[in-house]
């Protein structure tokens, strides 16, 4: 009897977290649980793309050394500076790429890391590759007449079930999703104000009466119950020229080399996977049934373990933890914005500038007033940044799509090449 191939999937992870291995050791439980381990035609492989630097980490703290774990995995590749800025090099010398091409591609940031994940899952013949981040856990929680109930999730199986039918799909997100503190309106900052802040910072997806509900539940995202006991399965469709994704809960089908891109953020910002999404208009994109809880401020860690509470902390405004966060993800965002206005609504990009300068001068100062943090201030100089800069990061954008263009000719016509 013939045995059918193996199907190879990559799980990858861009890290930089002290708790990592407690995060894959949850995933991989959760895989055995599923009955993923034991089904023969399925290997499972890690690409673990880390970073030193991110909480004075060191390489020991992600090199899985657990027995158990090693047993139920197929294979581990960590992706350190060395091993990239190898693989960066040997590019380079067989004329597949230009240095400041792989720089671009392979480079410092986040999305260079990914980029990186990707990559060596294609060379190393992966079928699929799906995206974890170091916090989110594989596990939904839901409130039901004001209690909780935690729900555990088969997210990689969800992904391989549906992947074969896509190009890319992405699951939901559940816990503390958004930076976004709970406020109390008041004389020094309306409603209004606020609202017209948070629209201006950030990308048109975001939706100003959804962030409206999650300030309500203190911050916090719950799952919804009907969404995972109905496996429906929603198809991605394009809007203002994206098709929006999430950056992790994210998995490749990598058997079509033609519908994969890189990412891509300018220096210093994020928003890579925003920037993906205005390259994947031709593809498949689903969205399925799965929820991973986002632990966006480590207070939940606890979590991997098994303990799970009664109620979640509301996100105030009145801790300098929250408010400093706040503060990093709105300079997060408007880093990002310039570029994509330009890519998305090139008409009307200078008007929209010249509104988000207006809007911003008039409500900074109150959010600053209100926060008791006048850095808010930086917002503007970074927009002022971004802006003038916009012109250099969309050539970097398009250089790195026509620089993975090369990347993929050259395994499309090496397909018996080796990880050296």
């Amino acid at each position: 009897m013939k045995i059918k191939k193996k199907i190879n999937v990559g799980v990858g992870f861009v890290t930089g977290r002290k708790n990592f291995k407690n995060v894959v050791k949850t995933y991989v439980d959760n895989w055995n649980e599923s009955g993923l381990v034991d089904n023969k035609k399925i290997a499972v492989h890690l690409f673990v793309a880390y970073d030193l630097k991110y909480y004075s980490t060191k390489v020991s703290d992600y090199k899985i050394t657990d027995d158990e774990i090693l047993a139920l995995v197929d294979s581990a590749y960590y992706l350190g500076n060395s091993a990239i800025t190898n693989e960066m090099q040997y590019l380079v010398e067989n004329d597949v790429i230009t240095l400041k091409e792989a720089k671009l591609i392979f480079g410092e940031g986040y999305a260079m890391k990914r980029n990186a994940v990707l990559y060596f899952a294609l060379k190393n013949k992966m079928d699929y590759l799906i995206f974890l981040d170091d916090d989110e856990y594989p596990i939904a929680t839901i409130k039901i007449n004001n209690s909780l109930v935690w729900k555990g999730q088969e997210v990689l199986s969800t992904h391989i079930n549906n992947i074969k039918y896509a190009d890319m799909t992405h699951g939901y997100h559940c816990g503390y999703i958004s930076p976004i503190p709970q406020l109390d309106f008041n004389e020094k900052l309306s409603e209004d104000e606020f609202r017209i802040f948070i629209e201006s910072i950030s990308n048109d997806i975001i939706n100003w009466d959804s962030i409206k509900e999650k300030m309500k539940d203190g911050g916090v995202t719950y799952a919804d119950l009907d969404i995972i006991n109905s496996d429906t399965i929603e198809i991605v469709k394009e809007v203002n020229g994206m098709k929006f994704i999430s950056g992790a809960n994210l998995a490749f089908n990598l058997k079509n080399l033609d519908k994969l891109f890189p990412f891509y953020n300018p220096p210093g910002a994020r928003g890579e996977d925003t920037f993906l999404s205005t390259c994947i208009g031709e593809c498949s994109i689903r969205k399925v049934p799965c929820y991973t809880f986002h632990d966006g401020f480590s207070n939940y860690e606890h979590l991997l373990l098994g303990v799970l509470p009664n109620k979640l902390k509301a996100l105030k405004a009145d801790s300098g933890a929250i408010t400093i966060r706040f503060l990093k993800a709105s300079i997060g965002w408007i880093r990002y914005k310039p570029l994509l206005l330009y890519i998305t609504q090139r008409d009307n990009y200078e008007a929209e500038i010249k509104k988000m300068k207006e809007d911003l001068t008039i409500v900074i100062p109150k959010i600053c007033n209100y926060f008791g943090n006048d850095q808010f201030n930086n917002i503007l100089d970074e927009l002022e940044f971004y802006h003038a800069h916009v012109e250099q990061h969309y050539i970097d954008f398009e250089n790195t799509k026509s620089a993975w263009l090369k990347i993929i000719k050259f395994l499309k016509n090496n397909e018996n090449i080796l990880k050296k």
